[in-house]
């Protein structure tokens, strides 16, 4: 067979480009079947499913999540069946690009109604599921989507959608060329992951070595202090051995602490007083994501107590993250919603750089889970930061050093962090590429395969 271009006289052509001789294109109805299965609503109510939602599955890697459940409870959109072969496409949120096979499925596998079940009909499985993956056909999808905050489209205008067919050979050949291509780069990047695993447990070590023991000999002495001090038995547990010359104190003596108010939905207005919301305490210094407005004569009156200072410390109430942000010019004068505390410290006591490690490190998660152990409490607040212990220097001087340190040394870690996932990407968009080129003919892949 020729495997020279030619063009493509139909609506894909602008997608597509010219395809191999040989090659033809067929709407995606001619060559499958969609949503063939669903739970009926008559199912057992002790049906137990495992259950699989739009947000369960990632645009590169398929299916992450699987949850259990009984059909009784199960929510209503728990209601396509899927089969091996098939391959699942998200009508709804369509800017996820959630696209994954299914392969050797669980018998009671279902999933959510917001995705059309593609099963192939004349067409080999594993050649459709990546044509289905194609940047050409996912692109495709989220141009016919309709709505802003919630685009979606509908089975009937995916089935229309035109895919490039090749005869029944090439598509083996591409599928097996495929497989093999795709799983060197998922090793890669699996191997990569495991990089940043250890480079995120290195950082976590680190913070919570500082924090206890102080700074590494040759910092130290940098700093003009000690390099090798004298320890001792802290007494606690989850903190261990500390410098003879720090103190094991309540944090309360430390630090003050205090909720933000709560606000009902009915104060906020399209501009005025920020408010910081959780989605805000995600990173080194707070921010304004997702924030909300209030009246600024309603805050003098009622919560102008509560407005952010620069420095104060915001961690979010559910502690479950190890994320302590600050405040800066960005987010002075703010109100922080309920459940974030805000944290200052003691002047002359503490200072605020080095809390933030502290509120970042295991010691002080341990205190967390040791007072939720056995307990029904969700929401960590102010009461529980005041039952809660820390180790510190007595000098204020050796706290900002520690901090600095970590500033630094942390921001190494970080960046090669980066740089990994940096490289995770490019992996993943080459992947894209990769799988894009050989499923409309841009690469000969017969003898490749």
């Amino acid at each position: 067979m020729k495997y020279a271009a030619q063009e493509v006289n139909h609506k894909a052509q602008n997608w597509l480009g010219a395809l191999p001789d040989g090659w033809a294109t067929k709407r995606l109805k001619y060559i499958s079947t969609i949503n063939d299965e669903a739970l009926p609503e008559t199912t057992d109510p002790d049906y137990e499913m495992l259950y699989v939602d739009i947000g369960s599955v990632d645009a590169t890697e398929g299916i992450q999540k699987k949850e259990p459940m009984m059909f009784e409870t199960a929510p209503s959109r728990a209601r396509r069946v899927v089969q091996d072969g098939d391959t699942i496409v998200s009508t709804v949120r369509t800017y996820l690009r959630a696209v994954s096979p299914i392969r050797n499925p669980e018998q009671n596998l279902i999933v959510s109604t917001g995705f059309a079940v593609i099963r192939p009909k004349g067409i080999d499985p594993h050649y459709l599921a990546y044509s289905l993956r194609s940047s050409y056909f996912i692109e495709t999808v989220v141009s016919r989507s309709v709505g802003v905050s919630y685009p979606a489209t509908n089975p009937t205008d995916v089935s229309c959608i035109e895919l490039p067919l090749p005869p029944l050979d090439e598509q083996q050949n591409i599928a097996r060329f495929l497989d093999a291509k795709t799983a060197q780069i998922d090793a890669l990047v699996a191997q990569k992951r495991q990089l940043i695993d250890k480079l995120r447990e290195k950082r976590q070590a680190l913070i919570a070595r500082t924090v206890t023991r102080g700074l590494p000999p040759e910092a130290a002495k940098a700093a003009g202090l000690e390099p090798n001090p004298e320890m001792t038995d802290s007494g606690e547990d989850w903190i261990g051995a500390v410098p003879s010359t720090w103190c094991v104190v309540p944090l309360k003596r430390r630090a003050r602490f205090v909720e933000g108010p709560g606000i009902m939905a009915s104060d906020f207005m399209d501009e005025g007083v920020p408010l910081i919301r959780i989605s805000g305490v995600q990173g080194k210094y707070a921010s304004l994501n997702g924030a909300n407005y209030l009246d600024p004569e309603l805050v003098s009156e009622r919560w102008a107590h509560f407005k952010t200072k620069i420095g104060d410390l915001l961690i979010s109430g559910s502690a479950s993250t190890g994320l302590c942000s600050e405040v800066d010019e960005a987010t002075v004068g703010c109100v922080p919603y309920t459940g974030i505390i805000i944290i200052r410290a003691i002047k002359n006591r503490a200072c605020n750089a080095f809390l933030r490690w502290y509120f970042q490190s295991d010691q002080f998660l341990s205190q967390v889970q040791l007072m939720k152990a056995g307990s029904t409490i969700q929401h960590f607040g102010p009461t529980h930061l005041a039952r809660m212990t820390i180790a510190l220097p007595l000098d204020v001087v050796e706290q900002e050093a520690i901090a600095a340190f970590l500033d630094k040394a942390t921001s190494e870690v970080d960046s090669m962090t980066a740089a990994v996932e940096a490289a995770i990407d490019r992996l993943a968009e080459y992947r894209q590429a990769l799988i894009t080129s050989a499923v409309t003919g841009k690469i000969d892949v017969r003898e490749l395969a």
